[in-house]
């Protein structure tokens, strides 16, 4: 048997304690003030906030399939087939995305979500990719949140166009972005934007806001950059 040389630790050091994990941080961390700062000087006109770390789930799947019902089942809603809805049951959300695509959107840490639907699909040709870390959520609220998205968005916002429960792949202040209208006119808008252009997006907001806050906002952001 081979020697093995024993481990020794020099006296008054201290063993090495393994490296921590580093504690997440959003794309719009650094943005938390300057969005809550909109809220306040518009007085609560319009209202921008981040949801950050939501769970996203891509799922792709036959809809006229056996793993259509399944999984709905297995989610506890049904996944729609109308263009450019939403459908929503408890704390799940599905949006669609294509004839065949749909983003599943959860809180955050519904890691488990991924695994129920892979599941529920059993030999049907199922897709499942965890999105989580492409996109971050801005929610945008308030009496005047069509009129700012209408700023920088070619859609018909109307609530007759695009009321509650519909969502459209778009773009917002020349950024590429999922919309969704929440399901209660008080409860605004998500936008979901890529996290690489999510700074952008919110800088663009800001200034988009001007009308409502004023120009003090958009004179302290630019004397910061």
């Amino acid at each position: 048997m081979a020697d093995t040389a024993p481990t020794t630790v020099m006296a008054g050091t201290a063993p090495t304690a393994a490296p921590t994990a580093a504690p997440l941080r959003s794309p719009l961390a650094g943005a938390r003030e300057r969005l809550a700062a909109v809220t306040s000087a518009s007085g609560g006109a319009v209202r921008l906030a981040e949801l950050p770390f939501l769970t996203q789930l891509d799922v792709r799947l036959d809809p006229k399939g056996a793993a259509a019902d399944a999984v709905g089942l297995a989610l506890g809603l049904t996944l729609p087939v109308e263009p450019d809805t939403v459908v929503r049951a408890g704390e799940l959300t599905a949006l669609w995305l294509g004839p065949d695509e749909w983003l599943v959107v959860a809180p955050p840490g519904r890691r488990d979500l991924a695994g129920r639907i892979r599941e529920a699909g059993g030999e049907e040709p199922v897709s499942v990719v965890d999105v989580s870390a492409q996109r971050t959520t801005l929610l945008v609220s308030g009496p005047r949140a069509r009129d700012l998205l209408a700023h920088g968005c070619a859609l018909d916002l109307h609530p007759r166009a695009f009321g509650a429960g519909r969502c459209a792949q778009t773009t917002l202040g020349r950024t590429q972005v999922v919309l969704v209208a929440r399901d209660e006119p008080s409860t605004g808008f998500w936008v979901l934007v890529r996290s690489s252009f999510a700074g952008y997006l919110a800088d663009w907001l800001v200034d988009a806001a001007v009308e409502w806050t004023g120009p003090d906002l958009l004179t302290e952001r630019r004397q910061i950059s």
